[in-house]
């Protein structure tokens, strides 16, 4: 049995699912995603978000509202008749009239363990904390931030070397085939739904510029974890003779010295061990092997970043 669906989502991560529910033969009625944003090489351009852009590959009818408080925009939701409303990484806050207005209600796809990571950056947050196990959730949506109730939870091991972008990328496809087996469960009438628990709650928040900065005087391991965390974006960095350079990846070292010495080529000491730097990208170039950055620019041994 097909649904007659409204679809909400804004960056690549909710793409796959979208692909996924039509393939299923389900009705998209609606597509709300956020407003085009300056960008483009000069960032003048106004550019369409992954969503949007594959919404018009589908012909579907895109819809791009600031805001779902007023009631204009909570009734022209309302008129698409639809019987659910799936949100993936949409952006905007769904008000309890929204949330109201599709019988079957709003099913959400969360990259975590929840109650563990509720909130903005559930991906990055689980790496940086070490965690070697996730999930991917389908949530029934409520008022509250990402406490509504689990209809499907598929696990999802971290191994030690895992980037957010490669955990985002394996959560995207897992998350899109989780969604579809939901909404297949929920056509027949039989998809259930389990509280989240109350205990083991904690919060995911956003990324910001200032805790990008390596802190060196932490143990190697969380200098990992913090570097891989922020991998590929935004970007773990330290500054070396004020020029600031990225860490795309690394591994724990061997050796020991004061916080951010360089001990050996491409080795930095941290408050216990050290840690390698395996690809770097330096500020205004691209990407690069260590290996390429020493031969170029170097961290000579003895010298200090941070």
């Amino acid at each position: 049995m097909s649904l007659r669906l409204i679809f909400m989502g804004t960056p690549a991560f909710a793409v796959p699912t979208l692909t996924e529910i039509l393939g299923q033969g389900h009705e998209v009625v609606a597509v709300y995603t956020r407003a085009p944003a300056p960008g483009g090489r000069r960032g003048l351009d106004l550019v369409k978000s992954p969503v949007h852009q594959a919404a018009e590959r589908f012909r579907l009818p895109v819809f791009t509202p600031k805001s779902l408080r007023n009631a204009e925009a909570q009734a022209e939701f309302a008129s698409f008749g639809a019987d659910a409303a799936i949100v993936v990484a949409y952006g905007l806050i769904l008000p309890v009239p929204v949330l109201e207005a599709v019988p079957l209600g709003c099913l959400n796809l969360h990259g975590s363990a929840l109650p563990r990571w509720r909130g903005a950056a559930p991906i990055q947050r689980a790496i940086m904390a070490g965690d070697t196990e996730t999930a991917v959730m389908v949530m029934q949506m409520e008022e509250g931030l990402d406490t509504g109730a689990i209809g499907m939870a598929e696990r999802i091991a971290i191994s030690p070397e895992m980037t957010a972008g490669q955990l985002h990328d394996r959560m995207m496809v897992v998350g899109a085939d989780l969604m579809v087996r939901a909404l297949a469960a929920l056509a027949r009438g039989s998809l259930g739904f389990t509280p989240q628990a109350s205990e083991g709650v904690t919060y995911a928040a956003k990324i910001t510029k200032e805790e990008c900065r390596i802190d060196f005087s932490k143990p190697a391991t969380e200098v990992h974890n913090h570097i891989r965390g922020l991998s590929p974006a935004p970007g773990a960095f330290f500054e070396v003779e004020g020029r600031r350079v990225k860490v795309l990846r690394a591994t724990p070292g061997e050796g020991s010295g004061n916080p951010g010495m360089v001990i050996a080529e491409n080795v930095i000491a941290c408050g216990t061990g050290a840690i390698r730097l395996l690809e770097v990208q330096p500020a205004g170039k691209g990407v690069m092997s260590a290996a390429d950055f020493a031969r170029g620019n170097g961290l000579p041994v003895g010298s200090k970043v941070g």
